[in-house]
């Protein structure tokens, strides 16, 4: 981890930006640091003190900065650091709405060809027997479906409830 001044955290981090812009993952992470090295105590006393924040970022292969930001630099260190966030983020992939659409649809369809009772017609021998006997299978797996959608939605309603 090296750790470097804020400006060139800022050139550094650009250029992580720009280097997996086509593809890659960078991390970046804030972290309050304590003056001891151990956790802060959270008392009346420690409320008035300032601490300063290490912010790193990685691609985690090979690049890893890190900085120091002292507590009264801040604001302007978080101004600058939005808007290289917000120029570096153009290349971001925008969610597939239609494919969602799709998936929303199909699950009305199915929805409602549950709730649509399957009609068994036919003579029971003879001719159409065959076709008679399909409908009586689909009404059995539609009945043994009902049942199953219904225990997860009685599953849901408990997990919510607790």
């Amino acid at each position: 981890m090296q750790l470097v001044d804020n400006d060139t955290f800022f050139e550094q981090l650009a250029a992580l930006f720009e280097a997996s812009k086509e593809t890659g993952t960078i991390w970046l992470t804030h972290k309050r640091l304590s003056k001891d090295g151990g956790d802060v105590k959270m008392t009346s006393d420690a409320e008035n003190e300032e601490y300063p924040c290490l912010v790193r970022a990685t691609n985690g292969k090979q690049v890893d900065i890190s900085t120091h930001v002292a507590p009264q630099d801040l604001v302007q260190f978080h101004a600058k650091y939005g808007t290289l966030l917000k120029s570096s983020m153009t290349t971001l992939r925008k969610r597939d709405k239609k494919r969602e659409k799709q998936k929303a649809e199909e699950a009305a369809r199915k929805k409602q060809r549950l709730a649509k009772d399957i009609a068994i017609e036919g003579p029971k021998r003879g001719a159409g027997r065959r076709k008679r006997q399909r409908h009586i299978k689909q009404a059995i797996k539609q009945e043994q479906t009902r049942k199953k959608v219904q225990e997860r939605e009685e599953a849901k309603s408990k997990a919510k409830s607790v």
